[in-house]
């Protein structure tokens, strides 16, 4: 739900009302009670997202990945070393 800015032409008292889009214009004011309230236009923030997630790569196609094989072990068994293997 949307939160809109109104502003009251008898007193200039300017609030904002956390409403649902289908709700009616407010018209009266809260400070003076005159029926004289105007909706506000804004220009709105866009898309706020909150929490974990929401990243590009959240929806990337995923490749299935193999585990690398093992490297050969070339510690001491190149030859040449006197090891015996």
């Amino acid at each position: 739900m949307p939160t809109y800015d109104y502003v009251c032409n008898g007193c200039r008292h300017e609030f904002e009302k956390f409403q649902s889009m289908s709700d009616d214009v407010l018209k009266t004011c809260p400070d003076c009670g005159k029926d004289e309230v105007v909706r506000k236009i804004s220009g709105g923030t866009g898309v706020i997202f909150k929490g974990s997630g929401f990243y590009k790569t959240d929806y990337a196609d995923k490749k299935e990945t193999k585990p690398a094989e093992p490297k050969a072990n070339k510690s001491c068994c190149s030859g040449g070393c006197g090891c015996g293997h």
